[in-house]
C-alpha cells in the first residue's frame, strides 16, 4: 500500500502528501479508530488474531520517505539501515503471523532476512538502478576506499574494485541469511518450508551473478529455473 502510494505519485510534494495520508491513517489505527477501508478492516482482523506490533509498520513508512528523499549512503552502516526501514520491517511484520510461539525471540532473524534481500536487490539491480533512477545504492566510503567511482559505474565498469566491493557486501548479505537459516526451527512448521524455500531461491541470485561475471550492468540475474528446481528438492527433503 505504501509503495502504490509512492508509484502513483508523480512529485516529491504528492509523495510527501501521499505518505502524510498513510501515517494518519495508521495512527488512527493505532487508536482504534480505523476508517473502514478493507485494507484497514482486514489489518484490524490479524491485529485481532495474533500477537502484532504497531512499530514495524511505522518504520515502513519511514522506510518509504527515505526512498523518495533518498541520497547515496555513505557507510556499509547506513545500507543496512535503509534495508531495515525498506525490507527488514516486513520481516518484522509478518514475524507474529509465521512464528506465533517465538516470535519474540526471532525478531533479529526476521530482521536478517529482510535486510539480505534488499542486499540482494541492491547487488543485482546496480546498473538498472543508476541507468534508469539515477541512484547509487553502494555506500560513498567503500567506493572511495576501493577507488571505484562514479563514472566507473556509470560505464558499467567490471574490476577487481568493482567485484571486490560487491563480494564485501554480498558476504555480509550471506551471513545474514546464514543467521536466519539458524532460527528457521522456530518459526511455526507450517512456515518452515514456504520460508526457507523463498530466502534459498533470493540467496541464490548472488550466485547468478557470480556465474554471469559479475555482470549487473547488461544482465538481469536471477535464480535459473534449473537452479530453483534443485533448491525445491534440497529443501524439501528437509520437511
Amino acid at each position: 500500500m505504501a509503495d502504490d502510494s509512492i508509484d502513483e505519485a508523480e512529485t516529491e510534494e504528492e509523495q510527501a502528501d501521499a505518505l502524510a495520508f498513510l501515517s494518519n491513517e495508521l495512527n488512527r489505527f493505532e487508536e482504534g479508530k480505523e476508517s473502514a477501508h478493507p485494507i484497514w478492516r482486514a489489518l484490524r482482523d490479524v491485529f485481532n488474531r495474533y500477537d502484532m506490533s504497531i512499530q514495524p509498520f511505522y518504520d515502513q513508512l519511514q522506510g518509504q520517505a527515505m526512498d523518495y528523499k533518498f541520497e547515496q549512503p555513505c557507510t556499509m552502516k547506513e545500507v543496512e539501515e535503509y534495508s531495515y526501514y525498506v525490507a527488514g520491517s516486513v520481516g518484522l511484520m509478518l514475524l507474529p503471523i509465521i512464528a506465533t510461539e517465538h516470535h519474540k525471540k526471532l525478531r533479529e532473524p526476521a530482521l536478517s532476512l529482510g535486510v539480505a534481500m534488499q542486499l540482494t536487490n541492491i547487488l543485482r539491480d546496480i546498473g538498472e538502478d543508476y541507468k534508469k533512477i539515477n541512484r547509487i545504492y553502494l555506500p560513498v566510503e567503500l567506493m572511495n576506499k576501493l577507488n571505484y567511482s562514479k563514472d566507473d559505474l556509470a560505464e558499467g565498469t567490471i574490476n577487481s574494485a568493482f567485484i571486490t566491493l560487491w563480494e564485501s557486501i554480498a558476504l555480509l548479505a550471506e551471513q545474514r541469511y546464514l543467521d536466519f537459516s539458524n532460527a528457521l526451527h522456530l518459526f511455526d512448521k507450517d512456515s518452515q518450508f514456504p520460508v526457507a524455500l523463498s530466502s534459498r531461491v533470493y540467496a541464490g541470485i548472488l550466485d547468478a551473478v557470480r556465474q554471469n561475471q559479475y555482470d549487473c550492468f547488461t544482465k538481469r540475474n536471477k535464480t535459473s529455473f534449473i537452479k530453483k528446481m534443485l533448491i525445491l528438492r534440497e529443501v524439501k527433503s528437509k520437511f
